[in-house]
């Protein structure tokens, strides 16, 4: 097959831990070729097209590819285009899910499905499966957002832009600041954020699961706070732990996983404190290389599985 990755800059990944190379090397260790594009090199003249790399790779994390060519080539040219760009989710992210749609509607295969990617907000999506969830509210109204704080007595606070942990408060009912902190992440009233009730599980840990073709991993990756934190994410200092998945972890993402499949979502990461549900990570779900070298199990492998499969 033809595989295509959208990714950032390539000479900006970090091979030792990215999802996207992990993926790409194990497609080229089947025999399949890698290409590479960024979303800004895709254009639209009649067909959707892009300006892609064909790429080498390999395991030297210090030297991962080589370029072995370049083109300009309609996405159907590909077998697979898989969208694995970073947030943000901003104009640049939508313009290129409606090229990618376009593209779609001309016979392209891709991961994941453009039109989820924009339905699938990765902290919205979570209304979807609000048996599965704690107390949450989504509003820009300080007075609402203030009652709930009163109500719970202790509430996690975030964007609903945000990712690696980025503009995300605890705010707890007493707490000497918490008007300033509920007026700047609403911006004075006028930007709409999500509060969550806060859940002391997560000293144990904030559980990336992955569900690969509607199918549940059965390990993943406990992200623990470092001390001082209440934020497990990596990129905010947490410290990866690979374990089994729970039965109230399997049971969560078995339920899911049938919806997210036939929702065109072949590659996602649900966001599990405890007992309860708190993102759906649809754009580019990590921590895959991470339980690979700690339990042996390859998620890498079971999505290039599920692309072989059509």
């Amino acid at each position: 097959m033809r595989l295509a990755f959208i990714v950032d800059p390539i000479h900006q990944l970090k091979a030792y831990k990215d999802s996207s190379v992990f993926m790409m090397r194990e497609a080229a260790r089947r025999g399949h070729e890698v290409w590479a594009f960024e979303a800004r090199q895709m254009f639209a003249q009649g067909l959707v097209q892009a300006n892609a790399v064909r790429l080498d790779v390999g395991t030297d994390n210090d030297a991962w590819y080589r370029e072995a060519g370049s083109a300009t080539h309609a996405l159907t040219h590909f077998d697979v285009v898989l969208m694995r760009k970073d947030p943000p989710f901003d104009p640049e992210y939508l313009y290129a899910t409606l090229l990618l749609s376009l593209a779609e509607a001309q016979g392209a295969r891709v991961v994941n499905r453009a039109a989820s990617l924009r339905d699938y907000n990765e902290k919205l999506a979570i209304l979807k499966f609000s048996r599965f969830t704690a107390p949450t509210l989504v509003s820009s109204d300080m007075a609402r957002l203030h009652a709930f704080v009163e109500e719970h007595g202790d509430v996690i606070l975030k964007k609903l832009d945000g990712m690696g942990g980025t503009s995300i408060f605890r705010v707890r009912a007493d707490d000497a600041n918490r008007n300033a902190i509920v007026e700047v992440q609403t911006r004075l009233g006028v930007e709409t954020v999500m509060a969550q009730r806060y859940l002391p599980a997560i000293a144990q840990g904030d559980k990336r699961v992955l569900v690969i073709d509607g199918e549940v991993v059965p390990h993943c990756l406990a992200r623990i706070p470092k001390a001082g934190e209440t934020r497990g994410n990596l990129a905010a200092g947490g410290r990866g732990v690979a374990q089994p998945i729970s039965a109230r972890d399997r049971e969560i993402a078995e339920a899911l996983g049938p919806q997210l499949k036939a929702d065109g979502l072949t590659i996602v990461g649900l966001d599990i404190i405890g007992d309860s549900l708190t993102e759906v990570n649809v754009t580019s779900p990590t921590c895959m290389v991470e339980i690979f070298e700690q339990t042996g199990t390859n998620a890498a492998a079971k999505v290039i599985e599920a692309l072989e499969r059509g």
